[in-house]
C-alpha cells in the first residue's frame, strides 16, 4: 500500500498487517529479499540491526527460518547502541544476540557490535566507521533495519541533536534526551549512512504511534523536528511495515 498523501514525490512503500506477528512475516520476507539480491550481487548481504522492543518477533522468526538468509554470507551491524556492557538488559546487542544472533548461528567474526561500555565513545565511533567501510564501497549497508521512536526519532537520532547536521561521519556518539529511558550516551550511524543505504525498513507498531506516523509521513516537513522523517522520505527504496494501531491515523489508497 502506498501513501495517499504523502510529502514526498517517491514516498515510502507502506505495509500495514494486523499484528505484531504479521509484522514479523512481512519483515522477514523483506530482509530475505533483500539478502538474496545483495549476495547475488556481490556475494556478500550487509544489515544493520534495530534495538528496541519492536524487532524482537522479527529476529525470532529470521533465526527459526532455516531456509531464510544465508548467515555465512552476512556482515551484521548496529544502527545504535546504548553506552551500557554487552550484557546489559538495556543492550541492543544483547537482545540481538538472545533472539538472533546466537539462535541463528551467525558466525561471530560476521557481528559487528557497537562498544558501548568503550570510556571514548567519540574514538569508538570513529573505529566502526572505518570497520563499516572496511572491504566495502558506498553504499555502505544494503539493508537498514530502522525504528519510529514516540517523538520522531530514529536509530539514535533524537529531535534537535547536532547529529542531524552531519555531512561527513558515518558515525558518532551523541547524548540522549534526559526524557529517554535509559537516559545513557548513545552510538548512532548517522544520515549519511542512512540516506545512502540500498534499501531501508522501519518497523512501527502500536497506537502510541500513530499520531507521530500520521506527522512523519503526511505532515509538512520537519526534518530537525521529526528525524526519521528525513529517512522515509529520501530518494532512494523505503518501506515502512506498520500495524493497524499505528496506522489509525492515515489515509491511504486501497491495495
Amino acid at each position: 500500500m502506498t501513501l495517499l498523501h504523502g510529502r514526498s514525490p517517491h514516498g515510502p512503500t507502506l505495509v500495514i498487517v494486523p499484528d505484531l506477528e504479521g509484522l514479523a512475516r512481512a519483515a522477514a520476507r523483506h530482509v530475505r529479499a533483500a539478502a538474496a539480491k545483495a549476495i547475488a550481487r556481490r556475494g556478500r548481504f550487509r544489515l544493520a540491526l534495530s534495538g528496541g522492543s519492536t524487532p524482537r518477533a522479527l529476529y525470532r522468526t529470521l533465526a527459526a527460518d532455516g531456509a531464510g538468509v544465508d548467515w555465512r554470507r552476512t556482515d551484521v551491524f548496529f544502527g545504535d547502541e546504548r553506552a551500557v556492557p554487552p550484557d546489559d538488559a538495556s543492550s541492543n546487542y544483547r537482545m540481538a544476540r538472545e533472539t538472533l544472533l546466537e539462535p541463528a548461528g551467525i558466525p561471530a567474526a560476521s557481528v559487528h557490535r557497537l562498544r558501548g561500555e568503550d570510556a571514548d565513545l567519540d574514538a569508538t565511533a570513529r573505529a566502526y566507521e572505518e570497520t563499516l567501510k572496511a572491504g566495502a564501497v558506498a553504499p555502505w549497508l544494503d539493508l537498514a533495519l530502522l525504528g519510529l521512536g514516540p517523538d520522531g526519532h530514529t536509530a539514535s537520532l533524537f529531535p534537535d541533536s547536532p547529529a542531524l547536521d552531519e555531512q561527513q561521519r558515518l558515525c558518532v556518539a551523541v547524548d540522549a534526551p534526559t526524557r529517554v529511558t535509559p537516559a545513557v550516551r548513545r552510538l548512532t550511524l548517522t544520515y549519511p549512512v542512512l540516506d545512502d543505504a540500498d534499501d531501508v525498513l522501519f518497523l512501527v507498531v502500536g497506537a502510541d504511534k500513530a499520531a507521530v506516523l500520521r506527522d512523519v509521513l503526511t505532515g509538512p516537513e520537519k526534518p530537525h523536528a521529526l528525524p526519521s522523517q528525513r529517512v522515509m522520505l529520501r530518494p532512494r527504496p523505503v518501506t515502512v511495515v506498520c500495524d493497524e494501531a499505528a496506522a489509525a491515523q492515515l489515509r491511504v489508497d486501497a491495495p
